[in-house]
């Protein structure tokens, strides 16, 4: 069990972030492993991405990644997954080969105590530099040619989530959001509680946290293994309720005449994610008026509708949000994290 403990100032410092590539990377790399407790929901990027591996000979990229992060190990070294990652792929490896070496060879040394770890990973941290670019190469790799294909998805699934947080702060504070991450967590004030390969306790001690939904996060949150440095939680997204749209669809500026003028106001009422009841008061509409528009809207890819225990919360898709301000967002048309490595020669 991983028992969290947070003072008044951590709750004033809870933050929920969207996809990681770094973290999405390093735990895609787990699943693409993963025998025994292989997830069902990603068999089919499991087997394309295994595909991809043969065809493109990614072997040994994936096999480094995977001996730093070996999967059913229960730890890997912090220093793979830096916060800065947050503001994509670029600031993570930047921040990575920027790492003291004291605290890659301390992690590592970790690492290799674990049962079913390689030594010779070690020789990463003899290497320096050289071995950090190594690491930081492979997970570049790994990323662009493995994760990135399906980061619309990913993305996707992520934001779903973070819309639901986003609703529970708006509605219930802080104390709201960190109750609505049942039944991954449980909150009991003043600590967060879920079930972890390991009995720990964890004191934010006016730090705050991250909290990082992650699509290929699986069973139990992780949480990074140094206590000093600034913290992050690692959840799993529920893929059971996430719709996943595709935004390859051109925009179009005469909404209304599209949609239809109540289709096109609950389709820009989602911009801030709202429940059918919500959106019933706002636009002054039955509720079933609201979930047939919505139901058209959600074929369409233009929202996603998510359950929250008895409610139904909706928000704008990348392509949806592209209608509604009539333009495509930049952060559609360029990806921030398909930047290349940072040359640090």
């Amino acid at each position: 069990m991983l028992r969290i403990h947070f003072t008044e100032a951590d709750l004033r410092r809870v933050r929920v972030v969207a996809a990681d590539p770094l973290w999405e990377t390093v735990l895609g790399v787990q699943q693409l492993a993963a025998k025994r407790h292989a997830a069902a929901v990603f068999a089919a990027w499991r087997q394309r991405a295994r595909n991809h591996i043969r065809e493109q000979y990614l072997v040994e990229p994936v096999r480094l990644v995977h001996r730093l992060a070996p999967e059913g190990v229960g730890y890997f070294p912090d220093f793979l997954t830096p916060p800065e990652a947050e503001h994509g792929l670029t600031a993570g490896l930047t921040t990575l080969m920027a790492t003291p070496h004291h605290q890659i060879a301390a992690q590592l040394t970790l690492l290799t105590q674990q049962p079913g770890t390689n030594r010779s990973v070690l020789a990463f941290a003899a290497r320096g530099r050289a071995g950090l670019s190594d690491i930081a190469s492979a997970l570049q790799v790994v990323y662009t040619q493995l994760i990135r294909p399906d980061w619309t998805d990913v993305d996707a699934s992520v934001q779903a989530e973070c819309a639901l947080r986003a609703h529970a702060l708006r509605t219930g504070g802080v104390h709201g959001l960190l109750h609505s991450l049942r039944p991954t967590m449980h909150w009991n004030p003043p600590t967060l509680s879920a079930a972890y390969p390991e009995d720990r306790d964890l004191h934010l001690a006016g730090r705050g946290i991250r909290l990082a939904p992650s699509h290929f996060c699986w069973r139990h949150p992780v949480a990074l293994a140094d206590p000093t440095l600034p913290q992050t939680l690692v959840y799993p997204v529920d893929h059971r309720q996430a719709d996943h749209p595709h935004s390859d669809t051109p925009h179009h500026h005469a909404l209304s005449a599209l949609l239809g003028a109540t289709r096109a106001q609950v389709l820009a009422a989602t911009a801030r994610a709202a429940t059918t009841t919500e959106l019933a008061h706002h636009l002054q509409i039955s509720p079933a008026s609201v979930s047939a528009h919505a139901g058209a809207l959600r074929q369409a890819r233009l929202l996603t509708s998510t359950r929250h225990g008895s409610r139904i919360i909706h928000l704008l898709t990348p392509l949806g949000a592209a209608l509604v301000h009539g333009e495509l967002p930049a952060d559609i048309c360029v990806n921030p994290q398909e930047r290349t490595l940072p040359d640090h020669s």
